[in-house]
């Protein structure tokens, strides 16, 4: 996982291949009147998604504590404070079902170890193995989640 302010994206450049074209879509679009939604950026290998909702409680979004296999999140914050829960995969020891492929998705029990606040000008990298519970929050919280093809 990585969390930083957007002013520090692009010294993570060279972390993935396809992190140019993912932070160049970041620093080069105007979200502030781009509308919910899914954009593709770069065909399937970068998706973006703006989410535009109100934050959840703890045991809410915890009921949703997810990882993902075939994308990287990025997620950056636009307004609003976010919240997250974080807990390494190597960790978690209940999953809730199995890998849902088609989703990208696997969901587990377990609590997260961490909690970290996002606010405005903040992003996050989630990599498969963290585990991690979103959109915790009073108000509306408006971000973007770009998801980075692994391979």
């Amino acid at each position: 996982m990585i969390l930083d302010e957007l002013s520090q994206l692009n010294k993570y450049v060279k972390v993935h291949p396809r992190f140019e074209v993912a932070f160049a879509y970041i620093l080069d679009t105007n979200f502030d009147h781009m509308p919910e939604g899914k954009y593709e950026v770069d065909g399937k290998n970068i998706i973006a998604i703006i989410a535009d909702q109100p934050g959840v409680s703890i045991l809410d979004s915890c009921a949703s504590f997810e990882c993902h296999n075939t994308y990287i999140d990025i997620q950056v914050c636009y307004s609003g404070i976010e919240t997250v829960g974080w807990k390494s995969r190597s960790t978690c020891l209940e999953p809730r079902g199995e890998y849902d492929a088609k989703s990208d998705v696997l969901f587990f029990e377990d609590a997260p170890d961490h909690f970290f606040k996002l606010h405005a000008g903040q992003f996050g990298i989630y990599f498969p193995d963290d585990v991690h519970a979103p959109m915790i929050g009073e108000g509306k919280i408006r971000k973007l989640i770009l998801k980075v093809k692994v391979a």
